[in-house]
């Protein structure tokens, strides 16, 4: 009976450090000595066995060049991530923070997060947290795919998926929806892949307007 108690006690315990809390914050909620670009998207304190965090992304929308321009019209574009660690003092350390961006762009121009992509999981139950990140960036004068990206990352370990949206260019004819994985995520946990994998396939298409 005590062996079959102590079982479920250690069961109990691992279900526990599985589980992910997760809250929502606004930007009300931030602490005003975190500072970041542009304007929020997602924002979420969560807890894992490697403590509490702060995760802030946001997108800058679409502003003008300054500086080096061809021509003086060009339009910039950038999205932004950062993942804080909340010390027990209530100081924060910053643990990664991701950019990427589009500049000097003559021609429809976009960097997004694609909406209902980002997550906070813990796929593998380790304990540990899987943030994910899902966006678009694009500049193109015509109807061509976008690049798309799916970065997530695990405590200090970062993992990729570079390709493409599809769209449809003419009567039965598409362009893109490709995508590659890169080394972490060949080498990492199968269900990473299948998460992976799931998530492109329902945002094949990128954001629809």
């Amino acid at each position: 009976m005590k062996f079959m108690s102590l079982l479920i006690f250690l069961f109990a315990g691992q279900i526990t450090m599985a589980q992910i809390g997760v809250i929502k914050l606004n930007k009300r909620s931030i602490p005003s000595s975190v500072k970041y670009k542009g304007d929020i998207v997602n924002a979420v304190r969560f807890t894992d066995s490697e403590g509490e965090h702060l995760l802030i992304a946001t997108e800058t929308g679409i502003t003008d060049t300054k500086g080096d321009s061809e021509d003086g019209n060009g339009r910039d574009a950038a999205l932004y991530a950062y993942q804080y660690t909340i010390k027990s003092t209530g100081s924060l350390q910053l643990n990664w923070q991701m950019v990427d961006f589009v500049k000097d762009c003559q021609v429809d121009l976009e960097a997004i997060y694609i909406p209902g992509t980002f997550a906070v999981t813990d796929l593998d139950r380790n304990g540990k947290a899987e943030v994910w990140l899902m966006y678009k960036t694009l500049c193109a004068g015509d109807i061509s795919p976008g690049e798309m990206k799916i970065i997530m990352h695990e405590g200090g370990n970062k993992y990729a998926i570079r390709g493409q949206n599809k769209v449809k260019v003419g009567p039965g004819d598409y362009d893109g929806g490709k995508y590659t994985f890169d080394d972490a995520f060949k080498s990492g946990p199968e269900l990473f892949r299948k998460y992976a994998q799931e998530l492109w396939r329902k945002n094949i298409w990128g954001p629809r307007d």
